[in-house]
């Protein structure tokens, strides 16, 4: 019992409250340098692909899912437990010492760092009566001759008790921001989705664009979701956004400025309304769209060829698929398109698997041809004014049928090692170009839309993590700018007539500025002049 009650002493301590803050601080770090699997998994998995064993160390050493780490949840939990075991004796003993009266002045005030005497006309019972109209705003007692240690009237008098106060309200504003940071983890939800916009960068409208609408009504029409163990999927707050556009701000060097998007949105029952009445928002990097407790950021863009497959029987196929960017720069992007034919050029399902199309390739939104043949494809400016893509062209079965997943961006290459598709052509094509395969199928490309990357995030939690850190920043301030001293004050009856004063006093904490409001209350109550009043007034007699 002994040994629990000192492990419980020494949690509880101030010294090991900032020991695990500070470790809490450090063991953040990694967090921040390393990827993290609940932002990008892919991230994760090329780290430990490239870096071999150290990564598989670090892997073991859960760094890469640094805030939901046991060790980091366990830090986590003791800092909390340490904090709230410091704040409850220290919120009693700072409730005692409130209530408890000011300390009795000391027999000899001239031993105290601040002291000194005077003498005034008036009566003893005028001066005590001028004492408490000077301490009005100070916490005093009064004590009688037959009390006090030097056998005289005397005054005690405390300030600055709000120091421990705004201490102790820092401490559990700290509390409350870890506090609902938790809270705000388990119900939390954040969903990243993609959505081509009505225009490309030139203002050209896609007809054959993908839907330009996201629906917030299921975590199945994201692209990525992740959320709180305490959130299951429902009670999503029901909004829908068309994106109308997506303009960004370039400076000569590439350098990307601005991202806006020109979107409207509804809520609730107006999502049933006409698109046309709903309201209009142009959402901007760090100026998210907020509807019903949801943030909606605007964090990234890329681009979506539209490519057009024509069959020998003059039937049509056109898609816009979106190309991840490789180049963050300039935006060459990669991807791939799959086609399945027309069913009735092909009525037997075998055959018409044997004759799907797959292009994989390049897009460039301002084509730079290099290399000694001049064809290989490169991109010098990352806003659209002349589109190309270098492409392969594959028939066979591209693997829509099968149900099994596919990558977005690449094509399976265990289709292709093992014969499923077979490259037809290799072209390079600008924008409306278009390139006839042997059997007649003809390959056009369209041009290409701007796609935005919205995150919708979810934390009923935030706005009290605000209050709590403007609080802690508040109560910070004041514990640092408050300072705690006392003052005493004795008065006896003067030999000739009149009072005689002595005063003393003590800075509980940083002496810095208390001398001066010392000797003004001693001034005040005596009825002396300021020293620099008195200097100018004798300037101003000597001139």
């Amino acid at each position: 019992m002994r040994y629990i009650r000192k492990a419980w002493h020494w949690l509880t301590s101030m010294r090991t409250a900032l020991a695990l803050l500070f470790l809490l601080a450090i063991a953040a770090i990694p967090g921040s340098l390393l990827p993290q699997r609940s932002l990008n998994e892919s991230n994760v998995n090329d780290f430990i692909e490239t870096n071999g064993k150290v990564a598989e160390i670090y892997d073991k050493l859960q760094l890469f899912d640094v805030f939901s780490s046991v060790w980091f949840q366990a830090i986590y939990v003791l800092l909390m437990i340490s904090l709230v075991g410091c704040i409850i004796p220290r919120s009693w003993d700072h409730y005692k010492a409130y209530r408890t009266p000011p300390t009795r002045a000391p027999k000899y005030l001239e031993k105290m760092p601040l002291n000194a005497t005077g003498h005034s006309e008036k009566s003893p019972e005028e001066i005590a009566a001028a004492t408490k109209t000077m301490l009005k705003k100070w916490r005093v007692s009064e004590v009688s001759p037959d009390k006090d240690r030097a056998g005289a009237q005397s005054f005690s008098a405390e300030r600055g008790y709000a120091r421990e106060l705004c201490n102790l309200i820092f401490h559990i504003a700290l509390v409350a921001i870890l506090l609902t940071m938790a809270a705000g983890r388990l119900v939390h939800y954040e969903g990243q989705v993609i959505v081509v916009t009505e225009k490309n960068s030139q203002g050209q409208t896609q007809e054959q664009a993908q839907s330009t609408e996201f629906c917030n009504t299921s975590t199945s029409v994201y692209d990525s979701f992740r959320a709180g163990p305490l959130f299951d999927g429902t009670g999503l707050h029901p909004f829908c956004f068309l994106a109308h556009d997506f303009t960004a701000d370039y400076l000569p060097n590439g350098q990307a400025e601005m991202f806006t998007s020109n979107v409207s949105y509804a809520a609730g029952d107006d999502i049933f309304t006409d698109p046309e009445t709903w309201e209009d928002y142009q959402l901007q990097v760090n100026h998210p769209l907020r509807i019903d407790s949801n943030r909606v950021y605007l964090q990234g863009h890329g681009f979506a060829p539209t490519m057009t497959v024509e069959w020998p029987n003059g039937e049509k196929r056109t898609q816009t698929i979106q190309f991840q960017p490789t180049d963050t720069t300039f935006f060459l992007s990669e991807g791939v398109m799959r086609f399945d034919p027309p069913a009735g050029m092909y009525p037997d399902l075998f055959e018409r698997r044997q004759n799907q199309i797959a292009i994989q390739g390049l897009f460039a939104p301002t084509a730079e041809w290099s290399g000694e043949s001049g064809k290989l494809l490169q991109s010098s400016y990352p806003a659209m004014l002349d589109p190309a893509v270098a492409i392969d062209i594959y028939r066979g079965d591209a693997g829509l049928d099968t149900g099994t997943p596919q990558s977005f961006f690449s094509l399976d290459s265990n289709l292709v090692h093992t014969g499923q598709l077979q490259k037809i052509d290799r072209v390079n094509l600008n924008q409306g170009e278009s390139v006839t395969l042997d059997d007649g199928t003809k390959v056009t490309f369209d041009g290409a839309s701007e796609f935005a990357n919205y995150q919708v995030s979810y934390d009923p939690f935030q706005g009290w993590v605000l209050v709590s850190s403007l609080v802690m920043l508040v109560s910070l301030v004041g514990s640092l700018v408050i300072k705690r001293r006392r003052v005493w004050v004795r008065i006896r009856p003067g030999a000739n007539g009149g009072t005689d004063i002595e005063m003393g006093g003590l800075a509980r904490t940083d002496r810095a500025g208390w001398s001066e409001e010392f000797h003004k209350l001693h001034r005040e109550l005596l009825e002396l002049p300021d020293p620099d009043e008195v200097e100018e007034d004798e300037l101003y007699s000597a001139d």
